[in-house]
């Protein structure tokens, strides 16, 4: 996928693999973004196949749910000057169901969630008898490149990510992890200023060769956004303020001798739709109301899509199912039903997906559990913006490239860089 030029000497660094605390020091800012943790060690999946470069650096950032059209030169100066100066991928996608966690999950695994585990944000668990956030280290079921690089290249990574639930999901994974704080109430996110000086923090103190960054402002501020179907006043003040951040991070990296080393890989995990108050689609209410449905599934709400799950008499299921699209079909506001293997979302996800149509939303149990204007999930929050750009000789200067690409190309472009196999990963470099 990437288009990049490697010819480079090579060079490897010990990776860090005791887990420890290191305290936040320093004044004003500095002092509130939180501790970086030492990553526990991991199985090594393979040996590098060749050597690696010690000349640069990568940085993937995800600008968490931006949109295509929000990459202009009003919106997003420096980070349309970027794309400018890098490649640009204009048919680039995020994989259904288009949220966070499984973007992110395909990102750093290079295969689908039915072998990453991570179909959703939010799926229905059996054991717990509700539904759940996938939150937890164990979540993951395939390795990533956060732990592949540092075991197999011995070079250390690194990950700033500014959610509280995707640090739980990537915990102790990069030799160096920052826990977001402060955390905004709600939002449960730390803001891009924290995140931005978090990740200057990491740089400085421990010069991560790989290093996995997402800036939430754009997403939390987005959802809350009740302009967001028409001036989108709060959406476009956060496009605005995240990237004048990565302005001052191209500062830092230029004051302190990195530019020229850095290859910075930006993309989003899915971009934002949004909806009217009464533009909401309740399925709960209709399969209480339906006796053959009543009490056999459990619904995980994800914004732009809703997963079902059975939870009755298994030979009921094949009729209950069949049953349960008729009646979610019905339902205004739904545009589409798939099978989660139509979508390689693996048991997760469990017995039917369904997506609603742009500018409507997916509230349940109730009506009123999902109020926030801006969603994603559906399928016209796929699209999203992603280049490559950074001061490295290897990045390829004013290229577009039209082939399509996604979430599950960037994995393998990792390990490429770093020397490791990716033959087995479902995504291409």
């Amino acid at each position: 996928m990437c288009q990049m030029d490697q010819s480079h000497p090579a060079h490897d660094t010990a990776a860090v693999s005791r887990r420890t605390a290191l305290a936040a020091g320093g004044a004003g800012l500095l002092a509130a973004v939180g501790a970086t943790v030492f990553g526990a060690p991991a199985r090594a999946w393979s040996t590098p196949t060749r050597p690696v470069a010690d000349d640069f650096d990568l940085y993937v950032m995800v600008t968490d749910g931006m949109n295509p059209g929000e990459l202009n030169p009003a919106q997003a100066p420096t980070l349309h000057r970027w794309a400018a100066e890098g490649t640009r991928y204009t048919s680039a996608n995020a994989l259904m169901i288009a949220e966070t966690l499984p973007n992110h999950t395909a990102m750093m695994t290079g295969v689908f969630p039915d072998r990453n585990g991570v179909p959703s944000n939010s799926i229905w668990d059996h054991a717990a008898g509700d539904d759940r956030t996938l939150d937890r280290a164990d979540d993951i079921t395939y390795p990533t490149v956060l732990e592949r690089v540092r075991v197999e290249s011995g070079v250390t990574t690194a990950s700033v990510l500014s959610k509280d639930y995707r640090h739980g999901i990537f915990s102790g994974r990069a030799s160096v992890h920052w826990a977001p704080f402060p955390l905004v109430p709600i939002t449960d996110h730390s803001l891009d200023e924290f995140t931005v000086e978090a990740l200057k923090r990491t740089v400085t103190d421990h010069n991560p060769r790989f290093t996995f960054v997402n800036l939430g402002d754009m997403d939390r501020f987005g959802h809350m956004d009740l302009t967001g179907y028409s001036l989108r006043a709060a959406r476009n003040q956060a496009v605005w303020n995240s990237d004048h951040k990565l302005y001052q991070f191209e500062s830092f990296l230029r004051q302190t001798g990195r530019w020229d080393r850095a290859v910075i890989m930006v993309l989003a995990d899915h971009s934002m739709d949004w909806s009217v108050p009464e533009n909401l689609i309740s399925a709960q209410g209709a399969l209480d109301a339906d006796p053959a449905l009543r009490g056999r599934f459990g619904i995980a709400q994800n914004g732009g899509a809703d997963t079902f799950t059975f939870i009755g008499d298994p030979a009921e299921r094949e009729a209950a199912v069949a049953r349960l699209r008729q009646v979610v079909a019905g339902l205004p506001g739904v545009h589409k039903l798939y099978d989660p293997a139509e979508l390689r979302l693996g048991p997760r996800a469990g017995d039917l997906v369904a997506t609603c149509h742009p500018g409507w939303r997916f509230s349940d149990p109730t009506p009123i559990s999902n109020p926030i204007p801006g969603n994603h999930g559906h399928e016209v929050t796929l699209p999203i913006p992603f280049f490559i750009s950074g001061g490295h000789r290897m990045v390829r200067r004013g290229q577009t490239v039209d082939r399509p690409v996604s979430t599950l190309d960037v994995a393998p472009t990792v390990a490429r860089l770093f020397g490791l196999t990716h033959q087995d990963m479902d995504g291409a470099p």
